[in-house]
């Protein structure tokens, strides 16, 4: 099933885009996804395990469910004071 991902900040200059799309078999989960997005785009593999991962708006955990046509947004660890 597809999945669209938002992607922000580093993340997204990485890519060179601010959504990507991927197939995913369901049931998936936020491992599942992140795995499939390394393996895709491998300008993000460095980035991803350290990221914030959110779901409809929740942050998310690598066993979170997500389905297609959920809101999926990937933001890389913010940091300063």
């Amino acid at each position: 099933m597809p999945f669209t991902i938002r992607l922000f900040a580093t993340l997204k200059d990485r890519a060179g885009r601010d959504r990507v799309q991927l197939a995913l078999d369901t049931p998936a989960t936020v491992y599942a996804l992140l795995a499939a997005l390394a393996a895709e785009y491998p300008a993000l593999r460095e980035a991803l395990p350290s990221a914030l991962v959110a779901v409809n708006q929740s942050f998310a955990f690598p066993e979170t469910a997500v389905q297609p046509g959920d809101e999926i947004a990937i933001f890389p660890p913010v940091s300063g004071g």
